[in-house]
């Protein structure tokens, strides 16, 4: 306990500024659209653009483009939440029904698994499986937070919850513990969410 406390002291300490401000707009993005404030999508633009160059520079060449690929949807997510039905007014949640999921699982998990399988036998990539689940599935589900489904934020704490034990077996400590505090801000935007759904609708999540 000591030496993972002494470990994640020293990689705060290690962080750059740039790095501190990468991860204090990633929380603020996260507190915002929780709160449905459409701020939360500069936050996120601003975030992981710095995460591009620092990835790129560090040669993490796939963490890089997937962090330009949050931009995109930074600035579709933007437009999106713009999008309701009343001039002025936000777009609403939304909530699909289960077979609708089923079938995003199975075609976002075969998706993975073909490319778990090139990284894992053509690359040195540790945990290719695993590595290859988090970002697709992060891919999927940032485009469900862009639509408003309600659902985003189970897939988040799932999500979340796999990156933090591949994060503490590679050691990235500070990593670890903010995604420790993503999944627990995901626990409440779901809470959040769905009370805003039943609230807004007068009725139950979609039927299942």
């Amino acid at each position: 306990m000591i030496e993972f406390l002494s470990a994640t002291f020293s990689g705060f300490t290690a962080m750059s500024g740039w790095e501190y401000i990468a991860v204090i707009l990633s929380l603020a993005y996260v507190f915002l659209a929780v709160k449905e404030n459409q701020w939360c999508w500069p936050a996120a633009f601003l975030s992981t653009f710095i995460y591009t160059i620092m990835y790129w520079n560090g040669a993490l060449l796939m963490e890089s483009a997937l962090n330009v690929y949050y931009m995109v949807m930074a600035v579709v997510g933007w437009y999106m939440w713009q999008q309701g039905k009343q001039p002025g007014s936000v777009a609403p949640i939304i909530s699909w029904p289960l077979l609708r999921h089923i079938y995003i699982i199975i075609v976002t998990a075969l998706t993975a698994t073909g490319i778990g399988f090139v990284m894992d036998n053509y690359t040195h990539a540790d945990f290719a499986y695993l590595d290859s689940f988090t970002t697709c599935f992060a891919v999927m589900t940032t485009y469900l937070v862009a639509k408003k489904v309600l659902e985003n934020w189970l897939y988040w704490i799932i999500i979340n919850a796999a990156s933090m034990y591949l994060f503490f077996v590679k050691g990235y400590y500070p990593t670890f513990v903010l995604y420790v505090f993503y999944t627990v801000i995901a626990c409440w935007g779901y809470k959040r969410w769905y009370e805003e759904h039943e609230q807004r609708n007068g009725l139950p999540i979609a039927s299942l």
